[in-house]
């Protein structure tokens, strides 16, 4: 059932540093749209980087003739809090995102319009059959994914080319954290998620840097889950054990044999105490600051300018 907008789907882009890609990836989703005679729209949310690629963007807008909304952010928030600024400002009744490398041929998107009509699943993703990043990309990625399935209760596997219900991107937009990960907030509101092969192309250009997905799964990770707190009751456990352990034998050394206990066990029961309480501060404040980007409730994203028709 259509909306009175007449939008039935929004196809949302998180663009950066992507000009020489924006125009034909546009130009490809209007054509699979226009071949399945179904209204849609397109919304290409700049994510900061070079100007040149929002003048591009431009161009892309005035040359397109469908409803398109062009945004551009103040700065670089990244693609998941990009995404959700596109989520804002959609009016569909089904969301789906692509990104902006032509990594997925827009072709792909019937895949994930034809597995939500054989199921009804509220969530579809599309999965590559055989990735076409580097090494160390997909060695990054790979790992993002095993955080998220051992720590999130997640499936282990999904990608940024996805489709959504209205109803879920509603829940999704509730939420007020400075630090966004989509999938983990469409796994929190259904289970009802379907899996569909898609083709991934190689390209050089890349959003992530090995570095940023490192990033990203500490983000998770302490955003999320409350793993490092887990882990600092296991370590206090540990080197109370440890330390008991040592005092121990060091009595029963001083009262066996009259051996005087010296500066080293000192020193070493010290700085093993000390590196634990560090690291324990260190995990502390994480959190700290984290219930303090929320209290004072910073912004997920600012948009400079949009641009409609």
């Amino acid at each position: 059932m259509e909306k009175q907008n007449n939008v039935t789907y929004s196809i949302i882009i998180p663009a950066f540093n992507s000009g020489e890609s924006i125009n034909q990836l546009c130009s490809e989703i209007v054509t699979v749209f226009n071949s399945i005679e179904s209204s849609f729209e397109i919304i290409i949310v700049n994510d900061g980087g070079k100007l040149s690629t929002w003048k591009d963007i431009e161009k892309v807008y005035h040359q397109l003739n469908c409803k398109i909304s062009i945004i551009r952010l103040s700065r670089n928030y990244g693609q998941h809090n990009a995404t959700l600024c596109g989520i804002k400002n959609s009016l569909g009744d089904i969301i789906i995102t692509i990104d902006d490398d032509l990594q997925v041929n827009p072709k792909e998107i019937l895949k994930l319009i034809g597995e939500y009509n054989s199921n009804n699943s509220e969530v579809v993703y599309g999965i590559y059959r055989n990735k076409k990043h580097n090494t160390i990309r997909n060695i990054g990625s790979s790992l993002l994914k095993r955080i998220a399935k051992l720590f999130l209760g997640s499936h282990g596997k999904g990608s940024s080319f996805r489709l959504f219900t209205a109803f879920i991107s509603k829940k999704i937009l509730e939420h007020s954290q400075s630090f966004i990960y989509i999938d983990e907030l469409l796994l929190w509101y259904t289970d009802n998620i379907s899996f569909v092969e898609v083709e991934h192309k190689r390209n050089k250009k890349s959003r992530y840097s090995i570095f940023s997905l490192l990033k990203m799964s500490i983000n998770i990770t302490t955003n999320y889950t409350a793993l490092p707190l887990k882990l600092i009751t296991y370590l206090g456990l540990i080197s109370s054990f440890l330390s008991f352990i040592l005092g121990i034998y060091f009595i029963h050394r001083k009262i066996f044999k009259d051996v005087p206990i010296g500066y080293t066990s000192i020193i070493v029961a010290v700085l093993f105490s000390a590196s634990i309480i560090l690291y324990s501060l260190g995990v502390l404040g994480q959190y700290i600051y984290k219930l303090y980007q929320v209290q004072n409730k910073k912004p997920t994203f600012f948009i400079k300018q949009k641009i409609s028709k």
